[in-house]
């Protein structure tokens, strides 16, 4: 087993529809085997799933406790700065809240910062050091 890895990350929605319609605005394509009450979205060796804000917490064994939000970041990286841009425009024209807009930054790169209807936090970034493979995944390079 690989112990560096993660296979599924679960976020927590308080209306499945409207978690799913701004996804879906996004472009993002819901897997077959998603439910009314669980929403999986493929990607490269990942999978992203959608489920009830409070079916989430008793998941967990912590009924009726309030989980909260914003707290980590989720992040895409792109090709260049105008693919940030068009993220940026796509997510806002979806219903996201304009956190921080895309804007050059300390480290060398470009990014930026919105929240998703719920109030998960999503980064978009160009970063010049870390090369994406043709089909947008990331592997860092090896340290010189």
């Amino acid at each position: 087993m690989t112990p560096q890895r993660v296979t599924l990350i679960t976020l927590g929605v308080t209306d499945m529809d409207r978690a799913k319609a701004f996804y879906a605005a996004l472009g993002w394509v819901p897997h077959a085997s998603s439910q009314p009450s669980v929403t999986f979205y493929q990607m490269h060796g990942l999978v992203l799933g959608l489920f009830g804000l409070s079916d989430l917490a008793k998941d967990q064994g912590r009924s009726g406790l309030a989980l909260g939000m914003g707290a980590m970041t989720l992040a895409q990286n792109f090709e260049d700065p105008a693919g940030v841009d068009e993220a940026w425009q796509a997510a806002l024209d979806a219903g996201a809240t304009a956190l921080k807009a895309p804007e050059e930054v300390f480290w060398g790169g470009y990014s930026g910062y919105y929240a998703d209807p719920d109030g998960h936090v999503w980064e978009i970034a160009h970063n010049p050091f870390w090369p994406l493979a043709p089909d947008g995944s990331l592997t860092l390079p090896e340290a010189e």
